[in-house]
């Protein structure tokens, strides 16, 4: 299968998460993936349903969210994803849900403090909240650009509205809205218990560089340097 094609499936099917996670309702909510070594992206057709989705429904688009294959319009978030993409050149893919405590904060205007562990390591600090903005054009986008620069964040609240999230591939964005939904939900109900403590700066820094750089299955030095020989 070639690159285009592969991308086009993986996008579809990363939408299935979303339903499984219970992230978004409806047809809301949608996934793109940069295509490698070009100025175009994949993207989830505007208000087909998830179980409808193939590989071949998804919409090819250039940069300033212009359609260039595809038999269906595209997201109406495509020009968000477009600036995304524009302004960020180190993410490969974007992600978009309504997932109902994530967005309880967006809506409330509130940051989400880290108060716990795994939030330190996903997120390496406090999930941001971004400015308001109407859906349409790239003013969403520009709101996640200014937001996120400032933040080791992969995901933003948008006030209002609901959560963008990005990665280095689709895959890596979708996991980062599982885990902000997750990490929302946690935080809302910790709250109604009573004031919440913020972990130390010193420990969030420490949680988050483990998680990054040494958690998980990493390829050995000495494989890594018969690679580089190869």
């Amino acid at each position: 299968m070639s690159v285009l094609g592969e991308l086009r499936r993986t996008v579809a099917q990363l939408h299935g998460e979303l339903t499984r996670y219970g992230l978004v309702a409806w047809t809301s909510g949608n996934v793109s993936a940069r295509v490698p070594g070009s100025e175009l992206f994949v993207i989830k057709p505007s208000g087909v349903g998830y179980d409808e989705l193939t590989a071949e429904s998804m919409v090819l688009v250039d940069l300033q969210g212009e359609v260039v294959e595809g038999s269906l319009s595209p997201s109406s978030d495509t020009a968000t994803h477009a600036y995304i993409y524009r302004e960020m050149a180190a993410v490969g893919g974007v992600a978009h849900t309504h997932s109902p405590y994530a967005t309880a904060w967006a809506a409330h205007g509130s940051a989400i403090p880290c108060v716990l562990t795994a939030q330190a390591d996903e997120f390496g600090g406090d999930i941001p909240v971004g400015p308001f903005a109407r859906i349409g054009g790239e003013e969403i986008g520009v709101g996640v650009v200014e937001t996120l620069r400032g933040s080791r964040s992969p995901a933003v609240l948008m006030r209002g509205h609901g959560v963008f999230t990005v990665g280095a591939s689709a895959r890596d964005a979708v996991k980062a809205a599982v885990m902000c939904e997750d990490v929302a939900r946690t935080v809302w109900l910790a709250r109604s218990l009573g004031e919440l403590t913020r972990l130390d700066q010193a420990d969030i820094d420490a949680l988050h560089d483990r998680y990054q750089n040494v958690y998980g299955q990493r390829e050995t030095r000495a494989g890594a340097e018969r690679e580089v020989r190869a």
